[in-house]
């Protein structure tokens, strides 16, 4: 086992609130080809988690098996992920499905989009599984996080320094997505442990992208699809996510504060308001 494995292995594994284990259990059982369910985001640094919005995704083996309708596993495999609301003993949540082929694909340095390996880059608990097999398989994927984080970063940040090359690629994926958050987010997440981004950055061995020109490029071609893809999504979820709208206009407003109120049409009509929403927040500098 590598280093990057070993420690990527032991932050899996390292305990999280029962409830959590309890909620990712409820998940997975919604779908019967679940394999794997994963604890993310900034819930993972709080201990209070009533009132908060938990975070995770959700693997599983097969689109067609893991949904009753036939339009959520054609909508999850064009468009992946599919993001549904979760409620379970008094806490709230979001999870998003992908089956396991791709959330592999999307690790690494090939992906269309930042939004999976710039997540998982990040601390993550595996909190439920399948079996004991799935542990291997996961680290195995997640594992290919941080080489393409160093690999995409290598080539145009301004030291080799390994905390630097972090700070460089997080500052780079909040360009590729719609992000409500105020600028300096980017360099809070490898503040907020920077022991732990050194040893994993440091067990990390990756060849550059690049030179600085190709990889340039590649950024750029991210960002477009990053910003694209986000708007589809946003419309995607008015379909999938029961009240998608007002979490959009929370999380925005608890990221940006704004004190954006959904109306009574934007809830009728919430892939409209989706679409008409975002313009305005652009202009307001609300998300970038």
């Amino acid at each position: 086992m590598s280093d990057l494995h070993a420690l990527i292995r032991a932050e899996l594994s390292e305990p999280v609130d029962p409830r959590v284990r309890d909620m990712a259990s409820a998940i997975a059982a919604l779908h019967p080809s679940s394999i794997a369910v994963l604890f993310y985001g900034s819930c993972l640094r709080e201990s209070q988690l009533d009132g908060l919005m938990l975070d995770f995704y959700l693997i599983v083996s097969d689109y067609r098996q893991a949904y009753a309708k036939r339009w959520l596993a054609t909508a999850n495999r064009l468009i992946p992920p599919n993001v549904f609301p979760f409620a379970h003993e008094g806490l709230a949540a979001k999870y998003a499905v992908l089956s396991e082929a791709d959330f592999g694909a999307l690790m690494g340095v090939d992906a269309s989009t930042v939004s999976v390996w710039a997540r998982f880059a990040q601390p993550t608990r595996l909190v439920w599984t399948s079996g004991a097999d799935v542990d291997d398989r996961m680290v195995s994927a997640i594992s290919q996080a941080p080489r393409t984080v160093m690999s995409l970063a290598k080539p145009i940040a301004a030291s080799a320094d390994v905390i630097t090359l972090w700070q460089t690629a997080f500052a780079e994926t909040y360009k590729a997505e719609l992000r409500a958050e105020r600028g300096g987010r980017s360099t809070s997440i490898v503040d907020a442990d920077p022991a732990r981004y050194l040893a994993i950055g440091t067990a990390t061995s990756v060849e550059p992208y690049g030179d600085a020109d190709a990889t340039w490029k590649r950024w750029r071609v991210l960002q477009q699809n990053g910003k694209l893809m986000s708007i589809v999504r946003l419309a995607k979820a008015s379909l999938t996510f029961s009240g998608g709208i007002d979490y959009l206009a929370w999380k925005i407003n608890r990221h940006a504060g704004t004190e954006i109120e959904v109306k009574p049409w934007q809830r009728r009509w919430p892939l409209l308001a989706a679409i008409t929403l975002v313009p305005k927040l652009f202009r307001q500098g609300a998300i970038k």
